[in-house]
């Protein structure tokens, strides 16, 4: 026992270090750790986690294991279903209504492209979570941050092109 707790210690502080380094980033945009919570946050039941195996991705290199076809050969063993073949994708591992594209922490994404955006949020910041667009610009990112921050709205990439700049 006492070991698990040193080591436990030791990994815990570990993690402080690697941290510490960004620091700075937190202070500059004043970001406390604590954002929004939920209103609700329920336990997210997946009816199946592997991803579906293309048929015949072991017999050939050249097809990858992950992108899905749906077989069409008129004598195709895993069209017809039969039992030991590869499982199809079909409507019965559908996820439950309530947590359909929730995040693990409880909230559902609005891809947000600029401040006006984000403000549509206002009235649902226990529900929905901004995610910055991609093709936003660092000085626009910053906006949308801050603004965020003054409204109380969780943003899931906040730092995303921040560290580019802080580099140059």
């Amino acid at each position: 026992q006492w070991y698990q707790r040193r080591v436990r210690k030791q990994w815990y502080q570990r993690r402080v270090r690697e941290f510490q380094p960004f620091q700075h980033y937190f202070k500059r945009i004043n970001l406390s750790r604590e954002m929004v919570s939920p209103l609700v946050k329920p336990r997210i039941v997946k009816k199946r986690t592997k991803k579906f195996t293309r048929h015949q991705s072991d017999r050939y290199a050249k097809l990858s294991k992950s992108s899905w076809r749906k077989p069409k050969g008129i004598d195709s063993r895993v069209r017809r279903r039969f039992k030991g073949q590869y499982l199809m994708p079909s409507i019965v591992y559908g996820s439950d209504k309530n947590t359909r594209h929730m995040m693990p922490d409880g909230f559902l994404k609005f891809v947000v492209h600029n401040v006006a955006e984000l403000e549509l949020l206002l009235m649902h910041i226990k529900r929905y979570a901004a995610e910055i667009a991609a093709d936003v610009s660092a000085r626009k990112r910053k906006q949308i941050v801050e603004r965020a921050q003054q409204l109380n709205i969780k943003v899931t990439n906040w730092q995303a092109k921040l560290r580019s700049e802080e580099d140059n």
